[in-house]
């Protein structure tokens, strides 16, 4: 199997999983704003890594908690909704690059600003 189908496949199930945990769950903790970032289907098609961003920090933990309770609703409507054999076991994980890139760039703006402070001292 290429690796551009299994992206492919990818991309797809990204798509409709985002679908599914915003049109079809009810759970009243899928609540505020959230991304699916990305999926991640292993070659044999049996497992898929779904990447979730949450902004408010408040509803990680309680959402995450009903997204891996709600896996197996979810892996039944992507079975139902893709056209493939079997429907690969879904697996939730938290996605923290967006938190990670506004921490380096906090980061790099205390830098910043401890250089233009240095160059201000010397004159």
């Amino acid at each position: 199997m290429s690796y551009q189908r299994i992206d492919r496949i990818s991309e797809q199930v990204r798509r409709e999983v985002d679908q599914i945990i915003r049109e079809d769950l009810s759970d009243p903790r899928i609540q505020g704003t959230f991304s699916v970032t990305r999926a991640e289907v292993t070659r044999d098609l049996s497992f898929a890594k779904i990447y979730i961003s949450i902004f408010e920090e408040e509803n990680r933990a309680p959402m995450m908690e009903a997204l891996k309770k709600a896996a197996g609703f979810v892996r039944h409507e992507l079975g139902n909704r893709m056209i493939i054999r079997y429907a690969p076991q879904i697996i939730f994980e938290q996605d923290n690059n967006i938190e990670y890139g506004l921490h380096i760039a906090s980061v790099l703006k205390k830098v910043q600003a401890q250089e233009n402070t240095d160059e201000q001292d010397d004159e």
